[in-house]
């Protein structure tokens, strides 16, 4: 009998672990803080984040050890308000394998400046997905179902959808909160926008290029090469409309945060036909880097 209920533990924990989403690693940066900062309470901070987005069991699916998302969040404390309130800036990225392949491709890359956050020594972090608690673990969580979202969207049409529909609901329960970031009136590129950008009609081109950027393109380039970049440049004709629609909109910028440098060494070893095609594409939808761009040709 103590054998079995030993056997039974072990495959709980075991379903539990294989269950979490998410490989995140954290790291919180104190160093700007003037005077003797509190060291413990960071590493403190930084230890209750990294067990907040590894151990909560944010999707209804499992994931093997291997299908964990790799992803980091680092956190640059800029002031002390007090003891317990610091403001911040969030940088948070994720990225998937590509299939067949030690490369990885970046899906998200953002610094969101809007941070300000209580953190008390010894807390636990809770979230709850029906009311805003604290702006600490709505701004983690409202990340990690953007983390998961965007992979979502790259291995399947609009597959995150459900994820995104999530970060959407922390946006609206956070409507009343005190700190910055959650209110469509406050600026053009922060939290509310990436959500409701994201779920508008005119913006979908931007998740159908992420599935056919990824999975037509990269995710066949281990065998296919030539097919695999012809697919990622045409996949970047469903920008197009997107910026015509929208120019210079935030999430274009969001996109082009993960893809830009990525897109220079893709093209770097095509044809020159492919090569002036690329360039001209992508100067047209992402006219900010054109510079950068340049050094495909170059």
């Amino acid at each position: 009998m103590k054998k079995l209920l030993i056997l039974l533990t072990l495959n709980f924990l075991a379903l539990n672990f294989l269950g979490q989403e998410l490989n995140c690693q954290v790291k919180i940066n104190y160093s700007q803080l003037q005077g003797t900062a509190n060291k413990q309470i960071f590493d403190q901070l930084e230890k209750a984040i990294y067990e907040f987005m590894n151990n909560k069991k944010w999707t209804k699916e499992i994931y093997t050890t291997n299908e964990r998302i790799d992803c980091s969040i680092f956190i640059n404390i800029k002031e002390a308000i007090s003891t317990e309130d610091f403001s911040a800036s969030i940088q948070v990225q994720s990225r998937r394998p590509v299939f067949k392949s030690a490369y990885y491709t970046q899906l998200f890359n953002y610094e969101d400046d809007n941070f300000q956050f209580k953190f008390q020594q010894f807390s636990q972090l809770e979230f709850n997905e029906t009311t805003f608690q604290n702006n600490l673990t709505s701004v983690l969580a409202f990340y990690a179902y953007v983390i998961l979202a965007v992979d979502g969207d790259s291995f399947a049409p609009l597959g995150g959808t459900e994820y995104w529909q999530k970060a959407q609901v922390i946006v609206n329960n956070a409507q009343t909160a005190a700190e910055k970031g959650w209110r469509s009136n406050e600026s053009n590129k922060n939290r509310y926008w990436i959500i409701e950008n994201t779920l508008q009609p005119v913006f979908k081109g931007i998740r159908n290029c992420h599935y056919d950027y990824c999975r037509n393109g990269l995710d066949i380039m281990h065998e296919k090469v030539e097919e695999g970049r012809a697919n990622i440049l045409k996949s970047l004709d469903l920008l197009k409309p997107v910026y015509q629609a929208r120019p210079a909109s935030f999430n274009m910028q969001l996109f082009f945060n993960a893809k830009t440098d990525e897109l220079i060494n893709i093209f770097k070893g095509a044809l020159p036909d492919e090569k002036n095609t690329a360039v001209e594409t992508l100067m047209l939808i992402d006219p900010a880097n054109t510079t950068k761009y340049l050094k495909i040709t170059g």
